[in-house]
């Protein structure tokens, strides 16, 4: 599935859940996202987390989340980090 077709989808159905968190966040459902992945403390989850976090303002949480995650929060757009998850997560 490309990007543009994960933009796309009318429902996350069958979708990971670190898709599903980002694809309720990709539809402005930022509570939603958070709740997919709020309770998982597996690293993929994590950056998840992290990401949605950093999106939110709350940087020393989102610092914690992506510690957590194995990763150092990045310095590119929310939109490409966004964009590099919904890639990343379906390889």
């Amino acid at each position: 599935m490309t990007l543009d077709d994960f933009k796309q989808l009318a429902r996350p159905d069958g979708l990971s859940v670190q898709l599903r968190s980002l694809w309720y966040d990709g539809q402005g459902d930022w509570q939603r996202a958070h709740a997919e992945v709020d309770h998982l403390d597996d690293a993929g989850s994590a950056w998840v987390h992290a990401y949605l976090h950093r999106k939110e303002g709350d940087v020393g949480n989102a610092d914690y989340w992506y510690r957590r995650a194995g990763k150092v929060r990045p310095e590119v757009s929310l939109e490409a980090e966004w964009e590099a998850l919904v890639v990343g997560f379906q390889n």
